[in-house]
């Protein structure tokens, strides 16, 4: 079970971005723990390995911040070894200036800072943080990098996922008359399609039924807008990805909700998780019928 996990120890200099790291593997499916005390980590790891394979992959954030408690983490890391746990870590440096710069610009004080002086606590910290830095698996230095570049190195290194499937696609449908979903991304109006609603036998049904579907599905101009809205995301999916982004959110309106959307939801659905991509489909005004 435990060579089963994936164990990335986050450290480094303050100011040197582990808070922007944390992020990107919280995006990359990892079970992240920030600034967790280094005595702690052989335990976690043991009720990680007890989840059933639920937890795979874990990021935690060690650093100068625990104080005395950070002179724990060699004893830790051995008896992560000793239980048999494999582990990397990944150290972030910048130069001295950059650092300087950053907590100017954030107006944090240093935390090893015991005179205010910034240049003095960053230097007390490279020279505390030596060695782990020589047990690194990675070192990042992020003087010149943006956040994005950051997130492109990150998953260079740590995603084991096809590029399609890196990006959560969540579909909702929705009816209009309740309000456009607020996170909604993309937005889909397809009130223009031919209507259940006013088929008697098809009323109080929703477009998770095969009648209804069918319904709506046999028109010329339903298949015709398929089509186009499939090229759509031909085009536009890739370009999300290749932009970092990690969840994308597509509403598709009708006037209530029940059967046009839903049947169009559940379509583009398929079709987007036929090309790889990690899909969820949410009715959110259905009536469960």
């Amino acid at each position: 079970m435990t060579e089963m996990i994936r164990f990335v120890i986050i450290t480094g200099l303050s100011g040197a971005g582990k808070s922007e790291t944390m992020k990107c593997f919280e995006d990359l499916g990892y079970f992240c723990v920030d600034n967790l005390p280094p005595v702690l980590i052989p335990k976690f790891a043991e009720l990680c390995a007890q989840s059933g394979g639920r937890i795979n992959k874990i990021a935690l954030v060690v650093d100068i911040r625990g104080g005395g408690f950070f002179d724990d983490v060699f004893e830790a890391l051995e008896n992560l070894e000793h239980n048999g746990f494999s582990y990397e870590i990944l150290f972030l440096e910048a130069r001295e200036e950059i650092l300087v710069r950053r907590f100017k610009e954030s107006r944090r004080r240093h935390p090893l800072s015991t005179t205010g002086g910034i240049s003095e606590g960053i230097r007390a910290e490279m020279e505390r943080l030596e060695e782990i830095r020589g047990k690194a698996s990675v070192i990042i230095d992020t003087s010149e990098l943006t956040v994005r570049a950051l997130r492109e190195v990150i998953v260079k290194h740590y995603d084991q996922l096809t590029p399609e499937s890196k990006m959560l696609i969540t579909i909702v449908s929705f009816g209009f008359k309740n309000g456009i979903p607020l996170d909604a991304d993309l937005v889909f109006d397809v009130r223009f399609l031919p209507n259940p609603h006013y088929v008697d036998s098809l009323r109080h049904l929703n477009g998770n039924r095969s009648e209804v579907s069918d319904y709506v599905l046999k028109w010329p101009v339903t298949n015709r807008f398929l089509t186009k809205l499939y090229d759509l995301m031909d085009f536009l999916v890739p370009q999300y990805v290749n932009e970092g982004k990690s969840n994308l959110i597509i509403g598709i309106g009708c006037t209530g909700g029940q059967h046009r959307s839903v049947t169009i939801a559940n379509k583009l659905g398929d079709f987007l998780r036929a090309k790889g991509y990690r899909i969820v489909v949410d009715h959110r005004d259905v009536r469960n019928v």
